[in-house]
């Protein structure tokens, strides 16, 4: 038996997961509630469950200002958070799980099946989410990569393109190095287009930044600035000139 407590100031989406855990989740008790940052905090000084359900923006603060409070916190977090398309993005840059309001019974079920799996997220991780989420108008400066085997936190800057392979994406970085990626180019592709990647080719996403060049003959193609040239396909070509042109005016 695991045991959970819930943090989560909306008193309907409270009721509703906890319904859910009680009649599809015979494995898990909750042992207590809270719906503010203060009565988390007395709910968790007591004890620390298994699981913590907690919800990222809650009345007298968030969800971060909890885990603030309890930095050694041993609890596997499952993340709540409104159909909020600047919260999905940060869940992705920091690469955490997250679960959204309102519930479907599948996504949370799948949540809580990567609880029981998952290692912590460590500080940093937490760092680029709580940014992410908290300044949606500023780029994103770090993402989280999931390898076969860790994650790690690379600078945008660094990276210079990034390249499919079949449903997985290889990070080509400026110091040489090379992250491999169990998630398709295009997941990436739109996540990073608004911090200046495009997509130039349905194998290729390229970092702006790392343009030295546009190439028209041999079919076209972009000279990077380590030395590198990447193809550009057809019905891409006139994006990139219109964007090249208007980071050279």
């Amino acid at each position: 038996m695991l045991t959970a407590i819930i943090v989560e100031d909306m008193k309907d989406a409270m009721a509703l997961l906890k319904s859910d855990i009680e009649t599809h989740h015979p494995d898990i008790k909750i042992i207590n509630t809270a719906q503010s940052v203060v009565e988390a905090a007395k709910v968790l000084r007591k004890v620390q469950p298994d699981i913590l359900f907690l919800d990222i923006m809650l009345g007298d603060g968030t969800g971060f200002d909890v885990l603030e409070i309890f930095p050694e916190l041993q609890s596997k977090i499952i993340f709540v958070t409104a159909s909020d398309e600047f919260a999905i993005k940060a869940f992705k840059f920091a690469a955490i799980d997250y679960v959204l309001k309102p519930y479907a019974h599948n996504e949370l079920a799948d949540a809580i099946e990567r609880a029981k799996q998952q290692i912590q997220p460590n500080k940093e991780r937490l760092t680029i989410l709580k940014d992410t989420l908290t300044a949606p108008e500023k780029k994103p400066d770090k993402i989280s990569l999931h390898t076969l085997d860790k994650i790690i936190i690379v600078n945008l800057e660094d990276i210079v393109r990034c390249e499919s392979d079949s449903n997985n994406t290889m990070f080509h970085l400026q110091d040489g190095k090379k992250v491999f990626v169990t998630k398709t180019l295009k997941y990436f592709a739109d996540l990073l287009k608004p911090t200046g990647f495009l997509r130039i080719h349905q194998s290729h996403l390229v970092n702006l930044q790392y343009i030295s060049a546009f190439i028209k003959t041999d079919g076209g193609y972009l000279m990077l600035k380590n030395g590198e040239n990447v193809p550009v396909s057809v019905r891409k070509k006139a994006e990139v000139i219109e964007i090249l042109d208007q980071m050279h005016r």
